[in-house]
């Protein structure tokens, strides 16, 4: 399915894009685990951040799309703040629209391989532990989980379990 896809470096144009995958895949995914006041505010909030995120530039993120059409995917990467000399793939999301697809499998393909060509050895993420879609997702792309846990608060006052999941590059 590869070939049904392509992928490609964001630019802060793209803001408006991935805001809208990262708001609408939140808004599918993530609804049961907040108070709906708050989780109105944290769509907004995430479909509107990433133009300014992307004219930072500090950090990575690459889009995939079909081509001459919207971007469906993005992957956000960059140096772990945790583990020196590692990535961290800070958010990885799915238009729903495009569950199923392959454009996922697509871009997390093309995001190792740019972190292999970057000579990083290891990355590493967090998903929601209750989140069973993406941590299929993830072990179906070769990564393992490190037995690391963690509560995290997205804003609302409330950790909700996360679990790491790492891969060697």
């Amino acid at each position: 399915m590869s070939s049904d896809f392509i992928v490609f470096p964001a630019t802060p144009e793209h803001g408006a894009a991935v805001g809208e995958i990262h708001a609408e895949a939140w808004a599918v995914a993530y609804r049961p685990f907040f108070a709906p006041e708050f989780f109105e505010q944290a769509v907004a909030h995430r479909r509107g951040k990433w133009g300014a995120v992307l004219a930072e530039t500090k950090d990575t993120m690459l889009l995939a799309a079909r081509p001459g059409e919207r971007p469906l995917a993005y992957s956000y990467f960059g140096a772990s703040p945790e583990r020196p000399g590692d990535v961290e793939i800070f958010g990885f999301y799915n238009h729903p629209e495009a569950w199923g697809s392959g454009v996922a499998g697509t871009l997390m393909a093309a995001t190792l391989d740019a972190l292999r060509a970057r000579d990083v050895g290891r990355a590493h993420l967090w998903t929601l532990r209750d989140t069973a879609q993406s941590r299929r997702f993830y072990a179906k792309s070769g990564f393992t989980e490190s037995g690391a846990t963690r509560g995290h608060d997205f804003g609302d006052g409330n950790p909700i379990d996360q679990v790491e999941y790492e891969i060697t590059l």
